[in-house]
């Protein structure tokens, strides 16, 4: 009776274990399954260096200055879609999908180096044949774009910051999801088996305000992130990471700057927003004290008001 019993509790934690891995299975997919919903028009892919790079270009055609914008870790070109929406009448707005994350996917060579990128993002301008730009960038994004910046001023007439990497830091908080990829018996399973709540929790912690999160917003960074390569090239990302490995050059910038933070940031925290501040001579500096990591995502009305005035648009435009 009792080796029956013993087989029977085997038997339920098999069946349980099996449906726990079934809950959390979730291979890879192919990224031609993903474009139907996250690839939708004005969305279009171009090819740079052999990469078929997400992009969606919108507005007027004729803007000498168009605004180009940079994601940051984990994020894709959507999460730009409030600032794009209220610009987009005025002036000519490009973003795009990083390589190593949304749709474009991973690079041939797996370097997600700072230089690397810098060097993406010049090819991009001159595959667009834009000349001069204003260049924006959140967290990752925001240290492409000022050390883009610094690399070819020529190309950079004005600089948005939006709670920008570039300084060496210590996180209040960082995302479950990128403490997992840094697991080396978590990352090597994370091919196959991530919880779409991973992705729920990871999303609220760099929102000042979690309850903003919808469940929307969940499926499009969880699907996103099971783009085939994706979260290979997050592992090698953030093994590259070297924050604050070469912070000088900001203090070089003469470019005119706007800088914005979210006052809850709790993975680079609003100190840094102070640094760039002091550090980059006639920048302009503006807090948003319940916003998080993303605040031109948490609040996008709010946040390209700031942007309209520092590029001369009326706010009612």
């Amino acid at each position: 009776m009792l080796r029956k019993s013993l087989w029977a509790l085997a038997l339920l934690c098999v069946v349980l274990l099996a449906g726990a891995v079934i809950a959390v299975w979730a291979p890879d997919r192919a990224v031609e399954t993903l474009k139907p919903r996250w690839a939708a028009p004005p969305s279009r892919f171009i090819d740079i260096g052999g990469l078929q790079v997400h992009l969606r270009d919108v507005g007027p055609r004729d803007d000498p200055l168009p605004i180009v914008l940079i994601h940051g870790t984990s994020a894709s070109l959507h999460t730009w879609e409030g600032w794009a929406a209220a610009l987009k009448g005025q002036r000519r707005v490009v973003s795009f999908d990083l390589p190593g994350f949304g749709l474009t996917g991973p690079n041939t060579g797996g370097d997600y180096g700072i230089a690397a990128y810098t060097r993406f993002v010049l090819d991009l301008l001159d595959a667009l044949k834009v000349e001069r730009c204003v260049l924006a960038g959140n967290s990752l994004g925001g240290e492409i774009a000022w050390r883009t910046a610094v690399a070819a001023p020529q190309r950079v007439a004005k600089l948005v910051l939006v709670d920008a990497g570039g300084y060496a830091f210590t996180p209040r908080s960082v995302p479950l999801g990128f403490q997992l990829a840094r697991m080396p018996v978590v990352r090597d399973l994370a091919g196959s088996l991530l919880p779409r709540s991973l992705i729920d929790r990871s999303v609220r912690e760099v929102y000042g305000e979690p309850s903003r999160v919808s469940e929307a917003l969940v499926d499009r960074y969880y699907e996103l992130t099971l783009r085939e390569g994706n979260r290979k090239a997050l592992v090698q990302r953030l093994g590259q990471l070297l924050p604050g490995a070469d912070s000088a050059p900001i203090a070089t910038l003469l470019t005119p700057t706007l800088i914005l933070w979210g006052g809850r940031d709790r993975l680079i925290p609003p100190d840094h927003a102070q640094a760039f501040a002091r550090d980059i001579a006639g920048s302009t500096l503006v807090v948003f004290d319940d916003l998080g990591h993303v605040p031109h995502e948490e609040d996008p009305a709010r946040t390209v008001v700031e942007v309209k005035r520092f590029l001369g648009i009326a706010p009612g435009v």
